[in-house]
């Protein structure tokens, strides 16, 4: 009964240990971590059943953090996500969300990691098409 217990104890553990992360995320990974999920929340409420006829006029949101307009960017889909409380999909959990989150990711941006980020460009119109770093356009 004890190499049972042994075994099952050392199979709780391994996966444990397996999937710990072994070093903590920095403020870049975060901010390019959020900027992604941000990315494909916003596409996804484009074409959702309860958001999308009230979030169809909305730009598509693509975020590249190296991108220096994107702290402006992301204010203005704020701003454009506040204004949608005319419709009724603005008080979805869904688009609150991404409203919030929104808000965090601009806070970490501009104070977190105000350091840690180095813009490499400064191409406001780069934010209006889908970024691929892996595949050349």
């Amino acid at each position: 009964m004890s190499i049972l217990k042994k075994l099952l104890l050392v199979l709780s553990v391994v996966p444990m240990a397996v999937n710990y992360p072994f070093f903590p995320p920095t403020c870049y990974s975060k901010a390019l971590s959020m900027a992604a999920e941000l990315s494909q929340m916003a596409a996804d409420l484009k074409i959702g059943y309860e958001t999308g006829h009230c979030m169809a006029h909305m730009p598509d949101l693509y975020l590249d953090i190296h991108n220096a307009c994107v702290m402006h960017k992301i204010r203005d889909y704020i701003s454009m996500v506040e204004h949608l409380r005319l419709r009724r999909c603005a008080y979805t959990k869904e688009v609150r969300k991404l409203e919030v989150t929104l808000r965090q990711l601009f806070i970490i941006l501009g104070q977190k990691c105000h350091g840690d980020l180095v813009f490499t460009i400064y191409d406001c119109a780069a934010l209006e098409r889908p970024y691929y770093p892996y595949y050349p356009y």
